[in-house]
């Protein structure tokens, strides 16, 4: 057996630096002359989000805020909703009565729409505002006017059937506190997002492609020269003949 090591080897390095490194002069070099790539991938791909954003229909959301609370009376015997810790507890209850198909099936009485509770719950949502007896009703819709409406009219709709649940002395009030409000911009899609995000994930194609065109082979090049510079094993003539 023979070893032969062999020592052709392929430099892309400038200035006796590294042969897998690049100087920043080489860099902007590189940028430089392939800046009309970069540019038109940058486009292209800003393009295409802008593009897509606005072909996407505009939603509107619009809240309603609704105030937990409790009626004491005279002779009422405090209980669990009597302090601010117990109203707290309670108002996490009342999220989810919000977002019950009750409410649903109320709501779409009320404004008499053309959908089903299942998919008008889709677009609403109730939360508690942290730390807080408040409870915030959203609504989504294409129509900025829809939208407020059945957010107004999902506060209305709780605060009437909490009362109902809880009548007695130390009844459980919920109250509008703050109604909805008309929208006048969309929620979605968000186009300056988008194209921000578009730019980022063109410049860094961009630039990718770029150092590629310039250095097509570069990969398959550094493959090569190691495995050039390994030692290579072959049987000689005379072993073999034996």
């Amino acid at each position: 057996m023979a070893l032969e090591p062999e020592h052709r080897q392929r430099v892309y390095s400038l200035h006796g630096e590294s042969p897998d490194t690049l100087s920043l002069r080489e860099i902007f070099r590189i940028i430089s002359a392939r800046l009309w790539v970069i540019v038109i991938v940058v486009v292209v791909c800003v393009g295409m989000a802008v593009g897509y954003s606005l072909a996407q229909t505009p939603m509107y959301e619009s809240s309603s805020t609704i105030l937990v609370g409790q009626q004491q009376q005279a002779g009422g015997t405090p209980n669990l909703g009597g302090d601010v810790s117990g109203l707290q507890q309670l108002t996490t209850t009342l999220v989810v009565a919000a977002d019950s198909r009750p409410v649903a099936q109320e709501v779409i009485q009320r404004l008499n729409l053309r959908t089903t509770p299942e998919a008008l719950l889709e677009d609403l949502k109730a939360q508690q505002i942290p730390d807080s007896l408040y409870i915030q009703i959203s609504y989504t819709d294409p129509s900025p006017n829809r939208a407020q409406m059945v957010a107004d009219t999902t506060g209305e709709v709780l605060s009437k059937q909490i009362s109902e649940v809880s009548p007695d002395v130390n009844a459980v009030t919920a109250r509008v506190w703050e109604s909805a409000v008309e929208p006048t911009s969309p929620v979605s899609p968000n186009i300056v997002m988008n194209g921000f995000l578009a730019l980022a994930v063109g410049l860094a194609l961009g630039l990718g492609l770029a150092f590629l065109l310039e250095y097509p082979g570069a990969g398959a090049d550094r493959e090569e020269r190691y495995s050039e510079g390994r030692p290579r094993v072959r049987s000689s003539s005379r072993s073999a003949e034996r």
